[in-house]
């Protein structure tokens, strides 16, 4: 079996063990870790950063987690709720004027968090993700392809710019800055959107799935824009594996989908939403604040994904779990009954109709929450 480093307790061993065993599978490297009220029960790594399998997976490996970065900007969304300075049912066009254009007077804070702005497709150049005033003047530019508020389909890469402007023109600072100073920096949590140079050196590049190179490309399961099979949705602009390795992806704040960190950081950031809003003695969030991320905004068909969907503010909603998942295999899973939290986080990629990698882990870590609470 793969050898697997850090540490766990033993009623969650399954954890490990499965994590060993994808390994062995063929996949590159990961970590998983769990929280339970806030403290770690599992916080474990293996394998390699590097598609040739030669350089090993550290403690303090980095890699993208994709669109679990959705769950990072929900927080910010969520803290400025809380201290009353954003109202998830005004318009957006209240904070950001520019945004009222081409039909879009109606679509309120909400619909941005819930996918149900009608706003799902990137339209512009790859190039024009890394340029924050091009790419939300693009987007207040925009109409919307159905009624605001009465259809969901997933903004795979939109979705960050709209809820990050609105953060910025209330608070003056970009969605990482803002991030780092309210949510990842209190807490400690060694996640970023928007990196840093010095931290280049721990970053693991995401491997393309078997078979496939740095072309690989984002695709729809289904539904009106599908393209290729697959649960991450097509963007009008094709986003191919090579941009999201890239130098200029990294460094810029693309708040859907390029956050970078670690499984333990993930699990740390949302075990708040598993803890009341207050984790290690720091409150980010009131309880209030935790609970409006799972009032429920939407629930069928996302026009997008083309599968059913309950969408909460800013988080997916599975029965009383919420969460999100990222292209390539990354999850995080809150479940605020159990006051439990688990992250995957991985560089391998799997074609994501076979990829069940982040769901096991979850189970996996279930049944030992059964044994803790016995």
């Amino acid at each position: 079996m793969a050898d697997i480093h850090g540490s766990y307790d033993d009623l969650f061993a399954a954890v490990p063990t499965l994590l060993s065993g994808l390994l062995d599978e063929g996949d590159a490297g990961g970590a998983v870790a769990v929280f339970v009220d806030g403290e770690p029960v599992v916080d474990v790594w293996g394998g390699c950063v590097d598609a040739g399998r030669s350089v090993p997976w550290e403690r303090d490996t980095l890699v993208g987690v994709y669109s679990v970065t959705k769950t990072m900007t929900a927080l910010c969304a969520l803290v400025l709720v809380d201290r009353g300075e954003l109202d998830p049912e005004a318009p957006v066009s209240r904070y950001w004027p520019e945004f009222a254009a081409a039909g879009k007077e109606r679509v309120l804070v909400r619909h941005l968090l819930a996918h149900t702005a009608g706003l799902p497709d990137w339209e512009g150049p790859v190039e024009e993700l890394y340029d924050w005033a091009a790419a939300t003047a693009r987007l207040a530019g925009q109409a919307p392809r159905w009624e605001p508020g009465t259809a969901a389909g997933y903004h795979s890469l939109t979705q960050g710019f709209l809820v990050g402007e609105v953060v910025r023109r209330i608070t003056g600072r970009g969605l990482g800055e803002f991030f780092a100073a309210e949510v990842a920096g209190p807490l400690g949590a060694d996640f970023h959107i928007g990196l840093g140079a010095e931290h280049d050196g721990r970053v693991a590049l995401t491997v393309p799935p078997p078979g496939e190179d740095e072309d690989y490309a984002a695709g729809a399961a289904g539904g009106e824009a599908a393209e290729d099979t697959g649960a991450t949705a097509r963007t009008a602009t094709t986003l191919r594996l090579r941009d999201g390795n890239s130098l200029a992806w990294r460094r810029a704040q693309i708040p859907a989908a390029s956050g970078y960190g670690n499984a333990r950081s993930v699990a740390l950031i949302q075990s708040l939403l598993a803890c009341g809003g207050t984790v290690g003695g720091v409150r980010v969030l009131s309880p209030e604040g935790c609970e409006r991320a799972r009032e429920v905004q939407f629930e069928g068909e996302d026009r997008v994904l083309g599968m059913p969907a309950r969408y909460g503010l800013g988080y997916g909603l599975f029965g009383n779990a919420l969460g999100w998942g990222g292209w390539g295999g990354a999850l995080v899973w809150v479940d605020p009954e159990e006051r439990m939290t688990l992250a995957y986080v991985t560089n391998q990629m799997r074609e994501p109709a076979a990829d069940n990698r982040g769901i096991e882990l979850v189970m996996a870590a279930q049944d030992g929450l059964k044994g803790l609470r016995a």
